[in-house]
């Protein structure tokens, strides 16, 4: 049996999808006190029923989320406030990732193949590692106070060496 606190905003979005992730993953997924998810049902399950949930409560769409089902997609997520000194820089962070009418945001997505959501103080991916990793690069380079042009160019290098091979 697995407990997840997600944000209570969220949980809407988890309800609504509670009966397709369930019938997917054979698991039961309560909500209790507006923001307490226990999931029961078997080990591998619990734990990819887990990651989707987690994928909505980070902001992702049910079927962005789903494809966690597939073996070869991971989630992630950066915490910001891990990374920021103070509430200024980590809102310049997060403004930095998403860019002017998210366009930064969008391009990450569209060199990387990652899907990718900004919700409160994290950033969270999916994709395969490969995208995942080539989405990483410019993350950080852009939370390190880089240039975008400097991402972009990290991140399409990757991917050109990826479809090289």
């Amino acid at each position: 049996m697995e407990h997840i606190l997600i944000p209570a905003a969220r949980a809407a979005a988890l309800k609504k999808a509670i009966a397709a992730i369930e019938k997917r993953m054979k698991c039961k997924i309560t909500i209790e006190n507006k923001n307490d998810v226990i999931i029961d049902g078997e080990p591998y399950s619990e734990y990819t029923t887990r990651n989707i949930v987690q994928a909505i409560a980070r902001g992702f769409q049910l079927n962005t989320a789903l494809k966690l089902l597939n073996e070869d997609y991971f989630f992630e997520s950066i915490d910001v406030g891990d990374i920021a000194s103070n509430k200024v820089k980590k809102k310049r962070m997060i403004a930095r990732i998403i860019g002017t009418d998210g366009k930064a945001k969008i391009y990450m997505e569209e060199v990387s193949g990652a899907s990718i959501e900004i919700y409160g103080d994290t950033i969270s991916l999916i994709g395969n590692i490969d995208e995942i990793r080539i989405a990483k690069a410019g993350i950080n380079i852009l939370l390190d106070g880089g240039k975008h042009s400097t991402a972009y160019a990290v991140m399409e290098k990757e991917r050109r060496k990826l479809k090289s091979v």
